[in-house]
C-alpha cells in the first residue's frame, strides 16, 4: 500500500492488517489486529447451547458458520478498510469440539458434540480395556477421557444410522471446528480444503506426537476409519484462499486451538515460558521446546505450535476446574459481594487469611490430582474468621491450584518457572495478581493486549505470510501493562502452602464408590 492512502481509523494509520477468527465455546468473533498488534476492530455473536440431556453439550455447526460469516463481514467494515487490506485470515478455536459432515452437501450429519460433553464416558471405561486410561497415553500424551474428539467421533459413527457405511464409501468428514471453518472459507463443496494443524489433531487422540501422523493401530482400535480425516498441517502456513464473502481471495494461513493460540499470542517460545489464562476455569501451559514431555504427575502432553517446516513445539498442560466461577458463587450462591469486583475490595480489608483455606472441589479435584471423588471444604475454620477472611481464601484457592500446576510442570520438565503470564478475566484482580507472584515466587506479568487467543492466531497467520518476519519480531510487539513481583517471605511462603496441601487431602474420598 502507498503512503497516501488512509483507510484503516486514524488511530490506527494504515494498514496492511491481519484478521483472526476466534470460533469459541460460546460465541464466535473476529479481531483486526495492525502491525504492532494492536485491535483495530472486533465483532462478536453468541450461539445456542443445547443441552439434549443431562451431561450432554452439542451445537449447531450451520449457525456457527453463518455467525463466523457475519463477524468477519462486520469487522472488516467496523474497521473501514477492504478485503485489499487484509494480508491473512488466521483461525483459532474452542478444542475438542467434533463435527462429522457430508462432503458433498456440506450438510452436518448430526450436531457438534462440545468437548464439555460426557456422553463418551463408558466408552472411554471400554477402550481402556484391562490397561485403563493410559492405554493410549504414550503415543498421544492423553488420558482416555470423554473430553477428547476421537471417542466422540467413534461415538456419531456408531449411534447415526447408516453413518458408518458412508465414512467407509468416503463421504463424510470428520473435524473439529477449525477443520470447519476452514472448510467452509475455503470453498465447502466447491474445492473446500480439507485440512487440520498439528495443536487441534494433538487434542483426538488419534494422532501420534512423535510423528505428528494419525496412528493407525489407535484408529484400528477406536474404529474411527483414516478416510473421514483431515490432512495435518503446520500451525503457520497458507492452507488455501477464501472464497466468497468479505475476505474472498485472502489466504488462510494459520490455525491453533485457543489454549495454544493464547501461549503463542503470549509470545511463550522459549522453554520453561508459560501462560496461565483466568478465566471460569484456568488453563495454564509451558512450553517444552522440542521433546514431548511426559507427565507422571497428572498434566496433558500436547503440541504447543509448529511454524512452517521448523521443528514441532511441545508443552505441558494443567487444567483447574473452577477459579473464576468461585467468585461467581461467592456472589450468586452465597451472596457474600454483589459484584466480582467487589472481592478485591473485602479480601484487601484484611492482612491475611485468618487461618482458613478454600478448596473448591466442586467437580472433584482437575490436575494434578484427578479426583471426582473429591468436594469442595473449608477447612481451619475458627470464631475468628469473617467473611473477609473466606474473600481471602477464595481468591488465594486460585494461587495455590496454580503453585500445584506449576510444581508438576517443574517435576515433568526439569525446567523452573521463570514467570507466568497471565490473561483473562481474572487478571484485573491486582490482589490475586499479587498472591500469585507471592507463592509461585515467580514474576507474574499481564501485556496489554488481553485478547491473547485471537492475538496468537493472527500472530501465526502473519508469519506465514511474511507480514512478520520472525518471531524476534513478535516478541518486540509484546507490551507489558504490569508485572507483579514476590513480596512473601520463604518461611510463610512454606507454611501457607503445607497447610494448603492438608486442606486439599481434606476434600479426597468425600464420595464413596455406591455415592452417585
Amino acid at each position: 500500500m502507498s503512503d497516501t492512502t488512509t483507510t484503516g481509523t486514524s488511530s490506527h494509520g494504515t494498514g496492511p492488517f491481519i484478521a483472526a477468527i476466534d470460533q469459541g465455546t460460546t460465541s464466535s468473533r473476529c479481531i483486526v489486529f495492525d502491525r504492532d498488534g494492536r485491535i483495530v476492530a472486533v465483532d462478536q455473536k453468541e450461539h445456542e447451547q443445547i443441552f439434549p440431556r443431562p451431561g450432554w453439550v452439542e451445537h449447531n455447526a450451520k449457525e456457527i458458520w453463518t455467525n463466523v460469516q457475519e463477524v468477519v463481514a462486520r469487522a472488516i467494515e467496523k474497521a473501514g478498510i477492504t478485503s485489499a487490506d487484509v494480508k491473512a485470515i488466521g483461525i483459532t478455536n474452542q478444542r475438542e469440539t467434533t463435527l462429522l459432515w457430508d462432503k458433498n452437501t456440506g450438510e452436518p450429519v448430526h450436531n457438534a458434540i462440545v468437548w464439555q460433553d460426557t456422553r463418551t464416558d463408558a466408552l472411554c471405561r471400554e477402550l481402556g480395556r484391562n490397561v485403563g486410561q493410559d492405554r493410549f497415553r504414550r503415543e498421544t500424551g492423553l488420558p482416555l477421557a470423554s473430553y477428547f474428539a476421537g471417542p466422540k467421533a467413534r461415538w456419531l459413527l456408531d449411534n447415526v444410522e447408516g453413518l458408518r457405511e458412508r465414512a467407509e464409501r468416503g463421504e463424510i468428514l470428520f473435524g473439529t471446528m477449525d477443520s470447519w471453518v476452514i472448510w467452509n472459507l475455503t470453498g465447502g463443496t466447491d474445492g473446500g480444503v480439507h485440512v487440520t494443524d498439528v495443536t487441534n489433531a494433538s487434542r483426538t487422540m488419534l494422532m501420534n506426537l512423535h510423528t505428528m501422523a494419525w496412528d493407525p493401530k489407535i484408529l484400528d482400535s477406536m474404529a474411527v476409519p483414516a478416510a473421514i480425516l483431515p490432512e495435518i498441517r503446520s500451525s503457520a502456513e497458507v492452507y488455501g484462499n477464501a472464497k466468497g464473502g468479505a475476505l474472498d481471495g485472502i489466504p488462510v494461513a494459520s490455525a491453533l486451538g485457543d489454549q495454544q493460540a493464547a501461549l503463542f499470542g503470549q509470545t511463550c517460545f522459549a522453554e520453561g515460558e508459560a501462560k496461565s489464562t483466568y478465566g471460569t476455569g484456568t488453563f495454564m501451559l509451558m512450553n517444552t521446546a522440542h521433546k514431548p514431555v511426559n507427565s507422571y504427575n497428572g498434566l496433558l502432553t500436547t503440541v504447543g505450535y509448529r511454524i512452517g517446516d521448523q521443528q514441532a513445539v511441545y508443552a505441558l498442560e494443567g487444567s483447574i476446574a473452577v477459579t473464576g466461577s468461585l467468585v461467581q458463587w461467592m456472589r450468586d450462591q452465597m451472596g457474600l459481594i454483589n459484584s466480582a469486583a467487589e472481592i478485591e475490595t473485602l479480601a484487601s480489608s484484611v492482612e491475611d487469611n485468618g487461618g482458613a483455606y478454600f478448596v473448591p472441589a466442586f467437580s472433584g479435584l482437575f490436575a494434578p490430582h484427578w479426583r471426582p471423588d473429591a468436594r469442595g471444604v473449608i477447612a481451619g475454620l475458627t470464631g475468628y474468621v469473617t467473611k473477609a477472611h473466606i474473600a481471602r481464601a477464595v481468591l488465594e484457592a486460585t494461587a495455590w491450584q496454580t503453585r500445584e500446576i506449576s510444581d508438576a510442570m517443574t517435576k515433568d520438565s526439569g525446567v523452573e518457572l521463570t514467570s507466568l503470564k497471565v490473561d483473562g478475566g481474572m487478571t484485573s484482580n491486582n490482589l490475586l495478581m499479587q498472591t500469585l507472584a507471592d507463592v509461585l515466587d515467580a514474576p507474574v506479568v499481564r501485556p496489554m493486549v488481553a485478547e491473547t487467543t485471537c492475538l496468537g492466531a493472527a500472530y501465526a497467520a502473519g508469519l506465514a505470510v511474511g507480514f512478520w518476519p520472525d518471531t524476534d519480531a513478535l516478541r518486540a510487539n509484546w507490551r507489558r501493562a504490569a508485572e507483579w513481583t514476590p513480596r512473601m517471605d520463604a518461611n510463610t511462603r512454606d507454611r501457607e502452602y503445607k497447610n494448603w496441601l492438608k486442606a486439599v487431602e481434606r476434600t479426597m474420598g468425600w464420595l464413596d464408590d455406591d455415592d452417585s
